[in-house]
């Protein structure tokens, strides 16, 4: 491939990114299609993000109460498991489950459409693919994964509060205190500004690796797997982007 084709790429790239989201405001509105697949995004998703969420709070939990109680501040794990997650570890896990789950979905369904010409098919009728497929999946992806985020910090929080009531035996009530002053405005919008644009992330690349398949089954899987690295790479490096701009909006000097 040659950079020429690659310029090419990166340019309808760009071209959906921008136009998937203001699509929205345009006629004719897909509004069933933006609740299927906000159901399959958000309660299709909702058991593995459970079940992922409760895990990382309890090994979190588990972890850092191992190494503070050599230094004698064992009563701290509840402040440091709840910053360490609303900030940073529950956004950032739970986009990469949603990409593993959500993200691949819609790349080989897209995928599929286009190895079965149903995207041809839409555009011989005169129907617009970018606002009938890929802005449903958009908009559903920027309002469900920080809902899903939500949910996960908060069950990550109760699998933290299992580990250091039951395994740890710290006061039950001492580590919800520690929670409620850790609930301060730059940690909470720290931790819910993020999944909007990681959500915007994963719908967008997710959908134009689906909509450029090529070639068959072979075809179809790399499509998928590219979907899959490639918003993971993205959620990790827009993190650290973020987390940066967040810190100087702030007014938080490192």
């Amino acid at each position: 491939m040659n950079i020429r084709e690659n310029i090419a790429r990166l340019q309808d790239f760009y071209i959906l990114s921008i136009k998937a989201p203001f699509s929205i405001f345009r006629r004719p509105v897909y509004f069933r299609e933006t609740i299927e697949q906000m159901d399959y995004m958000g309660t299709g998703s909702l058991f593995i993000v459970f079940l992922v969420s409760l895990f990382i709070g309890m090994a979190l939990s588990l972890q850092i109460s191992a190494e503070l109680a050599s230094l004698g501040m064992k009563m701290y794990t509840g402040k440091i498991v709840g910053v360490a997650i609303i900030r940073e570890i529950g956004p950032v896990s739970i986009a990469l489950v949603f990409a593993g789950r959500a993200g691949s979905g819609m790349a080989s369904e897209l995928g599929s459409m286009v190895l079965g010409h149903q995207v041809d098919i839409l555009r011989v009728h005169g129907v617009n693919p970018i606002k009938k497929l890929v802005t449903p999946r958009v908009v559903s992806a920027i309002f469900m994964l920080p809902i899903l985020t939500v949910i996960g910090d908060a069950v990550s929080l109760f699998g933290g509060y299992y580990i250091s009531s039951f395994v740890s035996h710290q006061s039950g009530s001492f580590y919800w205190s520690q929670i409620r002053e850790i609930m301060t405005y730059d940690n909470i919008f720290s931790g819910i500004s993020k999944p909007f644009i990681f959500g915007y992330i994963i719908a967008c690349i997710s959908c134009y690796t689906g909509l450029s398949t090529r070639g068959g089954a072979r075809g179809l899987r790399k499509s998928t797997t590219t979907a899959v690295v490639m918003s993971m790479i993205f959620i990790i490096v827009s993190d650290f982007m973020l987390t940066r701009v967040l810190l100087y909006v702030l007014g938080i000097r490192v």
